[in-house]
């Protein structure tokens, strides 16, 4: 259930283990009709999601509209640019358009001859026990009971599959809303086509308590997101008027208000979005005919770019576990539930820590010489230091073995930040001696010096 990114990329996963697969799917279909759910249309591409895309062969297809960011690039109150890069050896994290994306994914899953795509056809009732779904059509309203050895709920944050295992004794569920939305806006391309800002980065404009980024798209333009509280002074509630809108915006982001001709108008028409995450257990129902998946089984914010990564990662875990056990499917869905899990709750708690760096830290000059700290130590010892973010982008280690490390190195940093007059003395320091104390497991050592030969 459900023609996503993650949905239709495990239909692939399936198809070419010789399963027949029947995709369901509520919405038309992508490559006729655009879906416009307020969704963001980009997103931000590392190496857990490359990884999938190298599993079913599209790397290079994707890489043709994919754009490759560098780094933060930081804007202040007065315009003034700061870059931090993401890695110390020209990493890179790309954007990549939803829709393109979706699209070439649906397509290799028609190309599978086990693949039957199914759209406009929504889930109006689930019985786990005998493991059928009740499909209704939008337009026509017929019913049919569609029964199956197996169901993969990839319905998104607000699952249908879900929803029916909730309905069952044992299953733990908790949904956060955290106290912003969001709402996209555009800087148009220049008359020339090209980009009107760097479009090798993500661009940030921190404010504190909200945020503005923008991510580049093939066309020139960039898709901007206004990250902004629902309620209080400025917010979503307290801007009514297009009045209060201009005067807001160029207030708070005046260098990019003379690139947004349009950002008026669009604010009001575009839709405001919630932010939730969602922890929820078991993923897999009692009789292991039902599995969840993606943001059915773990709904992230969006703040270290790691929920279609993370989604693509679960399929990558599926399918090595269907090439270990083949067909014993008790087996690798109680697998599957019991290595991921962990590791979605860790990219979960990371990523809405990550909202309070973006936001605010980013733009803190002690904040910045702790990142050229981190890097230089990574430059002199990557043996015993990789950075958080390295860990969690361009590195397929564990997320819940990155988040323990990165606890230790942010109690490790801690120190560092406080000796007295560290500002002049970081580049003097024998960060080799102090690390004793904080040395990476062998499978971290190993995922860093690896890493590094890459």
């Amino acid at each position: 259930m459900g023609a996503g990114l993650v949905g239709s990329l495990l239909s692939v996963l399936l198809a070419r283990r010789g399963h027949r697969v029947h995709l369901f799917e509520k919405r038309p279909d992508l490559r006729v009709a655009q879906w416009d759910d307020g969704r963001t249309i980009n997103l931000a591409m590392s190496e857990r999601g490359w990884r999938a895309m190298r599993l079913v062969g599209l790397e290079e297809e994707v890489k043709q509209f994919a754009i490759p960011m560098q780094g933060r690039m930081i804007h202040d109150l007065q315009g003034n640019l700061t870059f931090q890069p993401y890695g110390t050896n020209g990493e890179c994290i790309y954007s990549v358009s939803r829709i393109l994306l979706n699209r070439l994914l649906m397509n290799l899953a028609e190309m599978e001859g086990g693949v039957k795509l199914h759209f406009e056809q929504k889930c109006t009732g689930v019985d786990l026990t005998e493991s059928t779904v009740q499909i209704t059509d939008i337009h026509t309203n017929e019913v049919t009971d569609v029964k199956s050895d197996l169901i993969f709920g990839s319905d998104g944050a607000f699952s249908s599959i879900r929803a029916a295992m909730m309905r069952h004794n044992r299953f733990n569920y908790q949904q956060h809303f955290i106290e912003h939305g969001y709402k996209e806006l555009t800087i148009p391309a220049k008359p020339d086509g090209n980009w009107a800002i760097d479009k090798n980065a993500l661009h940030i404009w921190p404010r504190g308590h909200f945020m503005l980024i923008a991510l580049p798209n093939p066309d020139g333009t960039f898709t901007c997101t206004l990250f902004f509280p629902f309620d209080g002074d400025p917010s979503f509630d307290s801007i009514r008027t297009p009045e209060d809108f201009m005067k807001f915006f160029g207030e708070t982001f005046p260098d990019i208000l003379p690139l947004m001709p349009d950002v008026g108008a669009e604010y009001f028409r575009n839709p405001t979005s919630s932010l939730v995450t969602i922890r929820c257990y078991p993923w897999v129902y009692q009789n292991h005919k039902a599995a969840l998946i993606g943001d059915a089984a773990h709904a992230i914010v969006p703040f270290f770019g790691q929920g279609m990564n993370a989604g693509f990662e679960d399929c990558v875990e599926l399918d090595g576990l269907m090439e270990r056990f083949g067909a014993d499917w008790p087996t690798i869905l109680e697998s599957y539930q019991q290595s991921r899990k962990p590791n979605a709750d860790a990219i979960a708690d990371l990523a809405l820590q990550n909202f309070v760096e973006m936001r605010d830290k980013v733009a803190s000059p002690k904040f910045l010489l702790r990142k050229k700290i981190e890097a230089h130590i990574h430059r002199q010892h990557p043996d015993l230091w990789t950075p958080l973010y390295t860990l969690i982008s361009f590195t397929n280690t564990p997320y819940a073995e990155a988040l323990t490390l990165g606890q230790k190195q942010d109690q490790f940093m801690d120190k560092i930040m406080q000796i007295k007059d560290i500002e002049n003395k970081w580049s003097e320091l024998d960060y080799g001696v102090m690390l004793r104390g904080v040395k990476a497991t062998r499978s971290q050592q190993k995922m860093a010096k690896n890493h590094v030969l890459k």
